[in-house]
Protein backbone atom coordinates (compact mmCIF):
# COMPACT_ATOMS: atom_id res chain seq x y z
CA UNK A 1 0.00 0.00 0.00
CA UNK A 2 1.37 3.42 -0.99
CA UNK A 3 1.67 5.92 1.86
CA UNK A 4 -0.23 9.16 1.14
CA UNK A 5 2.62 11.14 2.71
CA UNK A 6 5.00 9.71 0.10
CA UNK A 7 2.54 10.56 -2.68
CA UNK A 8 2.24 14.13 -1.43
CA UNK A 9 6.01 14.48 -1.31
CA UNK A 10 6.16 13.34 -4.92
CA UNK A 11 3.35 15.75 -5.85
CA UNK A 12 5.11 18.69 -4.21
CA UNK A 13 8.40 17.90 -5.93
CA UNK A 14 6.87 17.30 -9.36
CA UNK A 15 4.90 20.54 -9.43
CA UNK A 16 7.95 22.45 -8.18
CA UNK A 17 9.94 21.02 -11.08
CA UNK A 18 7.15 21.51 -13.62
CA UNK A 19 4.98 24.45 -12.47
CA UNK A 20 1.86 25.49 -14.37
CA UNK A 21 3.48 27.98 -16.75
CA UNK A 22 1.19 27.38 -19.76
CA UNK A 23 4.30 27.28 -21.94
CA UNK A 24 4.87 25.37 -25.17
CA UNK A 25 5.54 22.34 -22.95
CA UNK A 26 4.32 21.79 -19.42
CA UNK A 27 6.60 23.61 -16.99
CA UNK A 28 8.70 25.58 -19.49
CA UNK A 29 8.66 29.32 -20.19
CA UNK A 30 8.68 29.33 -23.99
CA UNK A 31 5.73 30.95 -25.75
CA UNK A 32 4.74 31.19 -29.40
CA UNK A 33 4.52 34.72 -30.82
CA UNK A 34 4.61 36.48 -34.16
CA UNK A 35 8.38 36.05 -34.35
CA UNK A 36 8.28 32.35 -33.43
CA UNK A 37 8.81 30.68 -30.07
CA UNK A 38 10.43 32.95 -27.48
CA UNK A 39 11.81 32.06 -24.05
CA UNK A 40 11.18 34.43 -21.14
CA UNK A 41 12.52 34.44 -17.59
CA UNK A 42 10.41 32.73 -14.93
CA UNK A 43 9.01 35.38 -12.60
CA UNK A 44 9.46 38.33 -14.97
CA UNK A 45 6.60 40.59 -15.99
CA UNK A 46 6.91 39.13 -19.50
CA UNK A 47 6.49 35.64 -18.07
CA UNK A 48 3.28 36.50 -16.24
CA UNK A 49 1.86 38.34 -19.24
CA UNK A 50 2.59 35.40 -21.59
CA UNK A 51 1.31 32.76 -19.17
CA UNK A 52 -1.86 34.75 -18.51
CA UNK A 53 -2.52 35.34 -22.22
CA UNK A 54 -2.36 31.58 -22.86
CA UNK A 55 -4.52 30.73 -19.85
CA UNK A 56 -7.11 33.32 -20.86
CA UNK A 57 -7.13 32.08 -24.46
CA UNK A 58 -7.79 28.51 -23.34
CA UNK A 59 -10.82 29.70 -21.37
CA UNK A 60 -12.33 32.38 -23.63
CA UNK A 61 -15.98 31.31 -23.09
CA UNK A 62 -15.62 31.90 -19.34
CA UNK A 63 -14.78 35.60 -19.59
CA UNK A 64 -17.44 38.30 -19.42
CA UNK A 65 -18.00 42.04 -19.01
CA UNK A 66 -16.66 42.03 -15.43
CA UNK A 67 -13.31 40.57 -16.52
CA UNK A 68 -11.55 37.21 -16.90
CA UNK A 69 -13.59 34.29 -15.56
CA UNK A 70 -16.46 36.58 -14.62
CA UNK A 71 -18.93 34.06 -16.05
CA UNK A 72 -17.88 31.84 -13.16
CA UNK A 73 -16.96 34.32 -10.41
CA UNK A 74 -19.35 36.93 -8.99
CA UNK A 75 -16.70 39.59 -8.43
CA UNK A 76 -19.09 42.43 -7.45
CA UNK A 77 -20.69 40.32 -4.75
CA UNK A 78 -17.38 39.67 -3.00
CA UNK A 79 -15.70 43.07 -3.23
CA UNK A 80 -14.24 43.76 0.20
CA UNK A 81 -14.91 40.18 1.27
CA UNK A 82 -12.41 37.48 2.23
CA UNK A 83 -11.70 35.11 -0.66
CA UNK A 84 -9.42 32.04 -0.52
CA UNK A 85 -7.85 30.12 -3.40
CA UNK A 86 -6.51 26.63 -2.69
CA UNK A 87 -3.84 25.68 -5.23
CA UNK A 88 -2.95 29.10 -6.61
CA UNK A 89 -0.33 27.99 -9.15
CA UNK A 90 1.31 31.07 -10.70
CA UNK A 91 -1.35 33.33 -9.16
CA UNK A 92 -3.39 34.45 -12.18
CA UNK A 93 -6.84 33.88 -10.68
CA UNK A 94 -5.81 35.27 -7.28
CA UNK A 95 -4.54 38.39 -9.07
CA UNK A 96 -7.90 38.91 -10.75
CA UNK A 97 -9.72 38.64 -7.42
CA UNK A 98 -7.33 41.19 -5.89
CA UNK A 99 -7.86 43.56 -8.81
CA UNK A 100 -11.61 43.21 -8.28
CA UNK A 101 -11.32 44.41 -4.70
CA UNK A 102 -11.44 41.17 -2.71
CA UNK A 103 -9.29 40.53 0.36
CA UNK A 104 -7.31 37.64 -1.11
CA UNK A 105 -5.60 34.69 0.54
CA UNK A 106 -4.00 31.91 -1.51
CA UNK A 107 -2.17 28.69 -0.70
CA UNK A 108 -0.27 26.04 -2.63
CA UNK A 109 1.62 22.91 -1.63
CA UNK A 110 4.31 23.82 -4.17
CA UNK A 111 6.94 26.32 -2.88
CA UNK A 112 7.71 27.54 -6.40
CA UNK A 113 4.06 28.47 -6.91
CA UNK A 114 3.98 30.36 -3.62
CA UNK A 115 7.17 32.25 -4.42
CA UNK A 116 5.97 33.18 -7.91
CA UNK A 117 2.51 34.24 -6.74
CA UNK A 118 4.13 36.52 -4.15
CA UNK A 119 6.41 37.82 -6.89
CA UNK A 120 3.44 38.45 -9.18
CA UNK A 121 1.59 40.41 -6.50
CA UNK A 122 4.70 42.51 -5.92
CA UNK A 123 5.23 43.24 -9.63
CA UNK A 124 1.62 44.26 -10.18
CA UNK A 125 1.27 46.22 -6.94
CA UNK A 126 -1.29 43.97 -5.25
CA UNK A 127 -1.73 42.78 -1.68
CA UNK A 128 -2.57 39.27 -0.56
CA UNK A 129 -1.87 36.63 2.05
CA UNK A 130 0.09 33.97 0.09
CA UNK A 131 1.23 30.86 1.99
CA UNK A 132 2.68 27.42 1.42
CA UNK A 133 0.16 24.93 2.79
CA UNK A 134 -1.51 21.57 2.21
CA UNK A 135 -5.14 21.96 1.11
CA UNK A 136 -6.16 19.21 3.53
CA UNK A 137 -4.85 21.13 6.58
CA UNK A 138 -5.39 24.82 5.89
CA UNK A 139 -3.68 27.31 8.26
CA UNK A 140 -6.81 29.41 8.79
CA UNK A 141 -9.45 29.63 11.47
CA UNK A 142 -12.82 28.01 10.94
CA UNK A 143 -15.57 30.12 9.34
CA UNK A 144 -13.17 32.85 8.21
CA UNK A 145 -13.86 33.23 4.44
CA UNK A 146 -16.83 34.45 2.42
CA UNK A 147 -15.87 32.52 -0.73
CA UNK A 148 -13.39 29.69 -1.28
CA UNK A 149 -12.41 28.13 -4.59
CA UNK A 150 -9.95 25.80 -6.27
CA UNK A 151 -9.23 25.49 -10.00
CA UNK A 152 -7.99 22.18 -11.38
CA UNK A 153 -6.08 21.16 -8.26
CA UNK A 154 -7.89 18.86 -5.84
CA UNK A 155 -7.95 15.85 -8.20
CA UNK A 156 -4.13 15.92 -7.84
CA UNK A 157 -4.21 14.91 -4.17
CA UNK A 158 -5.08 11.45 -2.80
CA UNK A 159 -7.20 13.24 -0.19
CA UNK A 160 -9.69 15.02 -2.46
CA UNK A 161 -12.59 14.46 -0.05
CA UNK A 162 -10.58 15.68 2.94
CA UNK A 163 -9.60 18.84 1.04
CA UNK A 164 -13.20 19.61 0.10
CA UNK A 165 -14.25 19.12 3.71
CA UNK A 166 -11.46 21.51 4.73
CA UNK A 167 -12.80 24.14 2.33
CA UNK A 168 -16.11 23.88 4.14
CA UNK A 169 -14.44 24.24 7.55
CA UNK A 170 -12.89 27.62 6.71
CA UNK A 171 -16.03 28.89 4.96
CA UNK A 172 -18.46 31.15 6.81
CA UNK A 173 -22.04 29.92 7.18
CA UNK A 174 -23.85 30.90 3.98
CA UNK A 175 -20.53 31.39 2.14
CA UNK A 176 -19.95 30.11 -1.37
CA UNK A 177 -17.61 27.48 -2.80
CA UNK A 178 -16.38 26.84 -6.35
CA UNK A 179 -14.22 23.88 -7.36
CA UNK A 180 -13.05 22.69 -10.77
CA UNK A 181 -12.29 18.99 -11.02
CA UNK A 182 -11.47 16.87 -14.06
CA UNK A 183 -14.33 14.85 -15.52
CA UNK A 184 -13.93 11.06 -15.77
CA UNK A 185 -16.93 10.96 -18.09
CA UNK A 186 -15.34 13.37 -20.57
CA UNK A 187 -14.43 12.84 -24.20
CA UNK A 188 -10.78 13.40 -23.34
CA UNK A 189 -10.74 10.75 -20.63
CA UNK A 190 -12.99 8.16 -22.26
CA UNK A 191 -11.45 8.44 -25.74
CA UNK A 192 -7.85 9.61 -25.40
CA UNK A 193 -7.02 8.01 -22.04
CA UNK A 194 -9.35 5.05 -21.54
CA UNK A 195 -9.82 3.87 -25.12
CA UNK A 196 -6.74 4.96 -27.06
CA UNK A 197 -4.06 4.55 -24.40
CA UNK A 198 -5.70 2.07 -22.05
CA UNK A 199 -7.32 -0.32 -24.55
CA UNK A 200 -5.76 0.18 -28.01
CA UNK A 201 -2.23 0.64 -26.66
CA UNK A 202 -2.95 -1.96 -23.95
CA UNK A 203 -1.57 0.13 -21.08
CA UNK A 204 -4.26 -1.19 -18.75
CA UNK A 205 -2.13 -4.32 -18.57
CA UNK A 206 0.52 -2.42 -16.60
CA UNK A 207 -1.23 0.63 -15.17
CA UNK A 208 -4.05 0.89 -12.64
CA UNK A 209 -6.86 3.36 -13.39
CA UNK A 210 -5.40 6.20 -11.33
CA UNK A 211 -1.95 5.56 -12.82
CA UNK A 212 -3.38 5.71 -16.33
CA UNK A 213 -5.18 8.98 -15.56
CA UNK A 214 -2.03 10.45 -14.02
CA UNK A 215 0.13 9.37 -16.96
CA UNK A 216 -2.07 11.08 -19.57
CA UNK A 217 -3.29 14.18 -17.72
CA UNK A 218 -1.02 17.12 -16.88
CA UNK A 219 2.54 16.57 -18.05
CA UNK A 220 1.74 13.75 -20.47
CA UNK A 221 4.78 14.66 -22.58
CA UNK A 222 6.91 14.12 -19.48
CA UNK A 223 5.40 10.73 -18.59
CA UNK A 224 2.63 12.32 -16.53
CA UNK A 225 2.40 13.55 -12.93
CA UNK A 226 2.32 11.67 -9.60
CA UNK A 227 -1.45 11.73 -9.04
CA UNK A 228 -4.53 12.65 -11.05
CA UNK A 229 -7.95 11.11 -10.49
CA UNK A 230 -10.88 12.64 -12.42
CA UNK A 231 -14.31 12.34 -10.81
CA UNK A 232 -17.89 11.67 -11.88
CA UNK A 233 -20.99 13.72 -11.21
CA UNK A 234 -22.31 10.95 -9.00
CA UNK A 235 -19.19 11.00 -6.84
CA UNK A 236 -19.50 14.76 -6.52
CA UNK A 237 -23.08 14.61 -5.27
CA UNK A 238 -22.91 11.44 -3.16
CA UNK A 239 -19.38 11.54 -1.74
CA UNK A 240 -17.53 14.83 -2.13
CA UNK A 241 -20.09 17.63 -1.68
CA UNK A 242 -22.70 16.01 0.56
CA UNK A 243 -22.14 18.62 3.26
CA UNK A 244 -22.91 21.58 0.96
CA UNK A 245 -26.25 23.06 -0.01
CA UNK A 246 -27.47 23.95 -3.50
CA UNK A 247 -24.74 22.00 -5.29
CA UNK A 248 -24.63 22.69 -9.01
CA UNK A 249 -22.38 21.00 -11.57
CA UNK A 250 -21.52 22.68 -14.86
CA UNK A 251 -19.51 20.93 -17.59
CA UNK A 252 -16.86 23.16 -19.17
CA UNK A 253 -15.81 21.88 -22.59
CA UNK A 254 -13.17 24.30 -23.85
CA UNK A 255 -10.98 21.27 -24.59
CA UNK A 256 -13.49 19.51 -26.85
CA UNK A 257 -12.55 21.15 -30.20
CA UNK A 258 -8.92 20.06 -29.81
CA UNK A 259 -9.94 16.52 -28.85
CA UNK A 260 -12.16 16.33 -31.94
CA UNK A 261 -9.26 17.52 -34.09
CA UNK A 262 -7.40 14.34 -33.10
CA UNK A 263 -10.22 12.29 -34.63
CA UNK A 264 -10.08 14.24 -37.89
CA UNK A 265 -8.22 17.29 -39.27
CA UNK A 266 -10.04 20.49 -38.21
CA UNK A 267 -13.07 18.42 -37.15
CA UNK A 268 -13.54 20.47 -33.97
CA UNK A 269 -12.57 23.86 -35.36
CA UNK A 270 -14.00 24.05 -38.88
CA UNK A 271 -15.84 20.95 -40.07
CA UNK A 272 -18.50 20.51 -37.38
CA UNK A 273 -21.12 23.26 -36.95
CA UNK A 274 -20.68 25.42 -33.84
CA UNK A 275 -24.02 24.37 -32.25
CA UNK A 276 -22.93 20.72 -32.44
CA UNK A 277 -19.56 21.49 -30.87
CA UNK A 278 -21.21 23.45 -28.05
CA UNK A 279 -23.60 20.56 -27.40
CA UNK A 280 -20.71 18.10 -27.22
CA UNK A 281 -18.79 20.46 -24.94
CA UNK A 282 -21.72 20.75 -22.50
CA UNK A 283 -21.89 16.95 -22.22
CA UNK A 284 -18.34 15.70 -22.70
CA UNK A 285 -16.01 18.48 -21.46
CA UNK A 286 -12.89 17.74 -19.41
CA UNK A 287 -13.70 20.17 -16.59
CA UNK A 288 -16.51 20.14 -14.03
CA UNK A 289 -17.29 23.42 -12.26
CA UNK A 290 -18.98 22.66 -8.95
CA UNK A 291 -20.60 25.36 -6.86
CA UNK A 292 -22.53 25.36 -3.62
CA UNK A 293 -22.92 26.99 -0.21
CA UNK A 294 -22.18 26.14 3.36
CA UNK A 295 -25.38 25.76 5.30
CA UNK A 296 -26.20 28.56 7.72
Amino acid sequence: MVDNADVKTAIRRWWADFPMTYGEEHGNTEYAGQGGVEAVELGSREFFENADATFYRWNMPLHGPEGPFSRLFDYPRYRGARVLEVGCGMGCMAMNWARQGAEVAAVDINPVAVAQTRNRFSIFGLSGDIREADGETLPFESESFDFVYSWGVLHHTPGTKAAIEELRRVLKPGGGVGVMLYNRESLLYRFLVGWQEGFVNMERRWLKEVELASRYADGDRREGNPHTWPVTKREIREELFQQYQGVDIRVLGTDVPNVLNIWGPELGTKRLPLPRIKALARRWGWSLWITGKRST
